[in-house]
């Protein structure tokens, strides 16, 4: 199994002036003690459950551009852009550009997206559920015919263009693997089938997830997608209190079916542990 770091906040220091140097400490850090990829959240705001909603959010491709500048590495994508947020062309060429600056590290993480207040309160279009499938589909079909060098023109109900046009082109080949957060099993799972090169679940529902992965593998036999393709991560907060637990959990979750373990360390002053980390759970991890 491979291990993955999650960095879902950004209180470092008492000021903001702290953010910068404490964040490029924690990502070479990450790199240095084994963790193969690198994520951060795409929010406007700070989510409820991980802190206050007033707390320092950065945007996330700015964000990845400096990450991308401190490393040599590690991998690095979002966990999970929200499909409302940018226009697709838009960050096509933003995750273009992210993963030619970095040498082919970049991945392309995204989403249906979920948060109406962030979106609502920056004034944001934040269409029902049922149009943001819709126009995720469409932005993984964009995704996919510029990666793929067609120019041609695309029409869709939401989106058209006369001439998506991509220059420089991704390093990655044939393209960044783009990763499809959500565990909904009748239109996620089934897009993640029929687009995606992974999918992400919630290690937190490990009760539900050998279901969630057999629903995704009939998805794959209904489309003819080798189900063995898809490359299986988990989301899962890390008690540094109980690491050995950790390890027995990711233990449980690689005989399910899983590949790879997104580890999120809610508390920011925590990262610096992550030599502890490193010691007593990626290298055990990775023997699974």
């Amino acid at each position: 199994m491979k291990a993955a770091l999650h960095i879902p906040r950004f209180n470092y220091g008492t000021s903001d002036s702290d953010i910068s140097e404490n964040l490029k400490n924690i990502v070479q850090k990450a790199e240095e003690v084994g963790f193969e990829r690198l994520s951060v959240m795409d929010h406007y705001f700070q989510i409820q459950g991980v802190g206050e909603y007033k707390d320092p959010m950065m945007e996330a491709y700015t964000t990845l551009g400096f990450i991308a500048a401190n490393t040599k590495k590690i991998k690095i994508g979002t966990l999970v852009t929200g499909v409302t947020y940018r226009n697709p062309a838009f960050l096509v060429k933003q995750v273009t550009a992210l993963d030619v600056l970095s040498q082919g590290r970049a991945f392309l993480g995204i989403g249906a997206a979920w948060n109406e207040q962030e979106s609502l309160a920056l004034g944001f279009n934040f269409p029902p559920i049922k149009e943001r499938f819709e126009r995720l589909e469409e932005t993984l079909q964009i995704v996919k015919k510029m990666w793929s060098g067609d120019s041609t023109p695309y029409k869709g109900e939401y989106y058209s263009l006369q001439e998506p046009f991509n220059s420089p082109q991704v390093l990655t080949k044939p393209h960044p693997e783009i990763l499809i957060g959500g565990s909904g099993e009748q239109k996620t799972l089934k897009l993640v089938a029929k687009y995606a090169d992974s999918c992400n679940l919630f290690a937190a529902e490990q009760d539900i997830i050998k279901h969630k992965l057999e629903v995704l593998k009939n998805h794959c036999d209904d489309l003819g997608r080798d189900y063995s393709s898809i490359h299986k991560t988990a989301l899962a907060r890390i008690d540094l209190s109980n690491l050995n637990k950790f390890v027995e959990d990711a233990k449980i979750l690689s005989e399910l079916g899983i590949d790879e373990m997104f580890f999120m360390v809610p508390e920011a002053e925590k990262l610096n542990n992550l030599e502890k980390i490193g010691e007593k759970v990626i290298v055990k991890i990775s023997e699974q």
